[in-house]
């Protein structure tokens, strides 16, 4: 694995997400689709200073998207959802 930066893309933000936030204090992450849940916890521990009590990935599978007459696929990824330690929480799900 490289930097930490690879090994979580970016915070997935949407509706469902958000959702689950609000219920369970879930987050949801892209990350490699090469790290493992170790990796994962480790780059959030590094990164923002917080301690992931639970790790769950999931591959996502391509999807079939039509713009006008263009047929095509999205590309497959990796989605980490991850719970945190009582008390912890992150700024980018807060807003």
């Amino acid at each position: 694995m490289a930097s930490l930066h690879e090994t979580i893309v970016r915070p997935v933000v949407t509706e469902k997400s958000s959702a689950a936030y609000q219920l369970r204090k879930e987050y949801a992450f892209e990350v490699h689709p090469g790290a493992n849940k170790h990796q994962i916890r480790e780059a959030l521990r590094q990164l923002f200073g917080v301690t992931a009590v639970r790790v769950r990935t999931m591959q996502v599978r391509r999807d079939t998207v039509v713009r006008g007459r263009t047929r095509g696929l999205t590309g497959r990824w990796k989605k980490a959802i991850v719970i945190l330690k009582d008390g912890e929480t992150l700024p980018v799900f807060e807003g």
